[in-house]
């Protein structure tokens, strides 16, 4: 059995790193069994590279190898991709094709971003990992293939399942070896090295003299997060070797070819408020005030007409709707949500004076207290009197109260709670 060390030089991996090491090393050791192995890791970490391995070092080495990139394929298309279609199975079928699966049989077949299967293809998948057989698109006859599978994902299979995106049963048959690749900004002592190796390879392409790194660009280099991973370690290194023309990189200069430097902390979500949240929280407090000032208005009528008119009775028949508006709502709750809606936002000094009208030198709630003072007072007393009098005729008959009073059995059971009497 090859050394890891030798497999690297073999397929080209660089680095050093422990995690790295204990990936290539599982995939030596499971390549002359013929068990599926799911790649995972982050997007551009090299996951490429194990299907290759495995392949390389089993028994089906001569056989072929077919890298199917799952996510780059159309869902309608998917199925005859993989597993072939008949003749005039579908439109523009025009003649039978056969699917990757059939193609390589005694080879190996990776797959490549596999969560993106649609849940119908995983059903078929899952056929062929369970007794290796498959049929076409448009055909009734199964077909049987040997064929080995390693797959590969950056996604969290856990989450994935969890919602219904991938078959947990399929997920088990895949992941029966798991080979988790780290990701760059967890290989700090690979990330030069590779950069110097990229560097080189693209003096040669180029056919140009090789940057290189001053020390502050090295610690630049080393701290970046590399959201991309080897892959934008990759293009930062042909970027700067076709476009640079001083060879040596200072730190000012590599700065421009590395994106959201000084953001590669994880942000902070929830802490403030956005602007339509406070938005949002004005209207509530505006629609409070403009319900209280109303509120007001129909209190001053009221009076008025009270005050007017000699028969309170006729006034209570007359203003009924008016009056249950401003006293069917319980005190206790009225206030309640007037203070939760001052808890909600406190009221703009700025804005305040376009909501409620007052005269120049005046206080901007002078109206409130006048009505407070006189008014409110007023009606509340001869509302009491009316109600006391009307249960002393009745000899305490709320029924026939509130028939007298023009007003429910239920308005009146509340008031005499209300005034206590």
């Amino acid at each position: 059995m090859e050394s890891v060390q030798a497999i690297k030089q073999r397929f080209g991996i660089i680095g050093n790193d422990a995690k790295l090491n204990r990936a290539v090393e599982k995939a030596i050791q499971v390549a002359p069994t013929d068990i599926s192995v799911l790649v995972t890791g982050e997007s551009g970490v090299g996951k490429e590279s194990i299907p290759k391995i495995i392949h390389q070092l089993s028994h089906r080495k001569h056989g072929k190898y077919i890298a199917v990139n799952c996510g780059a394929i159309p869902e309608g298309t998917i199925d005859s991709e993989l597993f072939g279609h008949e003749k005039g199975s579908f439109t523009g079928a025009t003649q039978t094709r056969n699917g990757y699966f059939e193609v390589a049989d005694g080879g190996t077949i990776f797959l490549d971003e596999v969560g993106e299967l649609p849940l119908t293809t995983q059903v078929r998948l899952l056929r062929v990992l369970e007794n290796g057989e498959f049929i076409k698109v448009g055909s009734s006859k199964v077909q049987k293939t040997d064929v080995r599978i390693v797959a590969a994902t950056n996604l969290n299979m856990a989450e994935a399942i969890k919602k219904d995106k991938f078959r947990e049963d399929l997920y088990y048959r895949l992941s029966t070896v798991e080979i988790a690749l780290p990701p760059l900004r967890e290989r700090k002592e690979d990330i030069h090295l590779l950069f110097r190796k990229f560097a080189s390879d693209f003096a040669l392409k180029y056919k140009m003299p090789t940057i290189r790194l001053t020390d502050n660009a090295v610690n630049m280099l080393l701290n970046y997060r590399w959201n991309g991973n080897i892959r934008q370690l990759r293009n930062v290194a042909e970027q700067l070797s076709v476009l640079e023309q001083d060879r040596t990189i200072h730190p000012n200069r590599l700065r421009e070819y590395l994106p959201n430097l000084g953001n590669n902390l994880p942000a902070v979500i929830g802490n403030t408020k956005s602007e339509s949240d406070f938005s949002s929280e004005r209207e509530i407090m505006y629609k409070v005030l403009f319900d209280m000032k109303s509120d007001l208005n129909d209190l001053k009528k009221l009076t008025l007409e009270l005050m007017k008119s000699g028969s309170t009775r006729d006034v209570e028949h007359k203003n009924e709707g008016l009056i249950e508006k401003i006293y069917g709502e319980p005190e206790t709750n009225y206030e309640k949500r007037i203070d939760d809606a001052m808890e909600v936002m406190p009221i703009p000094s700025d804005t305040t004076d376009a909501y409620i009208e007052q005269d120049s030198g005046q206080d901007k709630y002078h109206f409130a207290e006048e009505i407070e003072e006189e008014e409110t007072l007023s009606l509340h007393d001869k509302e009491l009197e009316l109600i006391k009098k009307s249960l002393e005729r009745h000899k305490g008959k709320r029924k026939m109260a509130a028939a007298e009073l023009g007003i429910s059995e239920r308005t009146l059971y509340r008031k005499i709670k209300q005034f206590d009497l």
